[in-house]
């Protein structure tokens, strides 16, 4: 396949056509003995011998300086030709080494099929979505649906029509991550009610989850970011004593039969009356502990009647709707099910924590 390279010696006298003599010459000796080669290693000292830094193709090479600057193209020429041709050669003869080598290997290899393959670790749901998966089941039993809206949102959405006057504290920059005066990051899924409220008609039963921010300072209760779950019903006839029956049904099937309720009396601008809803301590199981402070009870979730205010602002008439709403975080609800003590253990990537669940 290099025979293309083999020059006829022409009547050129002098050192070009001793250089051209000795080209060739090189060329028909390192062809030969690469074909000859038996070993990988062997082709590399055939490299090192022809076109290392000492090699004779070097050496010749170097007599280059004592021709003309007219002779010196035709003899470059012909010197890299037989450059390209001898690394052309000794790449493919490494080839044919390593692929004989790897040939040989498979030979003398087996591979049993019917050996167990390696079992890799396997991911699972994180605590919080084990909970909401679970919440979401039950109260989907109970004929909610799940609807969503956007984390960035409208002042309008997050505040005003929820009935949240202009100067409570929640408005302020010092609690809310605002982008300009009339956008912000929700600081509760409540917006997506609303939104649900302005664009259907009753009846309404549904479920907004979602991330929420509030610029709190991360501690073991707190966090910038946290996930809610709220619940929202509007119908004729719906009374306060649809909304406890309903929060303590649930409570049972999430945290035990043996859970009990209570509801204290709270203030919500967007709910009235409006309450706090406690459930018996995971811990001491009502008797009373540090985690419980000694009451007995850990508080759970926001809830109450929807304000009137609320469904005006929303085109639903209060005299012929009621309903009720309710807001829980999921961190927390995951904390009171689990026994978790810290709320940074469940954003951490702890895989020996993450994992019991």
């Amino acid at each position: 396949m290099y025979n293309f390279l083999i020059k006829n010696i022409n009547q050129s006298k002098g050192q070009v056509l001793v250089l051209e003599t000795q080209l060739n010459e090189i060329l028909r000796e390192a062809l030969s003995a690469i074909g000859c080669a038996e070993t990988q290693n062997d082709v590399e000292l055939l490299r090192v011998e022809y076109l290392g830094k000492k090699g004779k193709l070097t050496l010749i090479l170097r007599g280059m300086g004592k021709l003309s600057d007219e002779e010196k193209p035709r003899v470059g020429k012909l010197a890299n030709e037989v450059r390209e041709a001898l690394e052309d050669a000794i790449s493919d003869k490494k080839a044919y080494f390593e692929q004989k080598s790897v040939l040989e290997k498979l030979s003398k290899q087996t591979i049993d099929v019917t050996l167990s393959g390696k079992k890799l670790p396997a991911g699972h749901e994180h605590p919080l979505y084990l909970v909401l998966n679970q919440m979401l089941e039950v109260y989907q039993s109970l004929g909610f649906s799940v609807v969503e809206g956007p984390e960035i949102e409208w002042v309008k959405y997050n505040f005003d029509n929820l009935n949240v006057p202009l100067d409570h504290s929640s408005r302020d920059y010092s609690d809310t991550f605002y982008f300009t005066d009339d956008i912000l990051l929700r600081t509760q899924t409540s917006p997506v009610q609303i939104r649900a409220m302005m664009g259907k008609t009753p009846p309404l039963k549904i479920l907004s989850p979602g991330k929420v921010y509030r610029n709190d300072e991360i501690d073991a209760t707190h966090s910038p970011l946290f996930h809610q779950l709220e619940g929202l019903i509007i119908d004729e006839g719906i009374t306060m004593a649809d909304l406890k029956g309903t929060l303590d049904y649930v409570a049972k099937i999430l945290f035990g039969e043996e859970t009990t309720t209570r509801f204290r009396p709270h203030q919500f601008y967007f709910t009235e009356p409006s309450a706090e809803m406690d459930a018996s301590c995971f811990a001491c199981k009502g008797k009373g502990c540090r985690i419980c402070k000694g009451t007995g009870y850990i508080e759970l979730l926001g809830c109450g009647m929807v304000h009137p205010n609320v469904l005006r602002l929303c085109g639903i008439d209060p005299d012929k709707y009621t309903g009720f709403a309710f807001g829980m975080g999921l961190e927390r609800s995951a904390m009171f099910k689990y026994g978790i003590s810290d709320m940074r253990l469940l954003f951490g990537n702890d895989t020996e924590f993450l994992t019991q669940f």
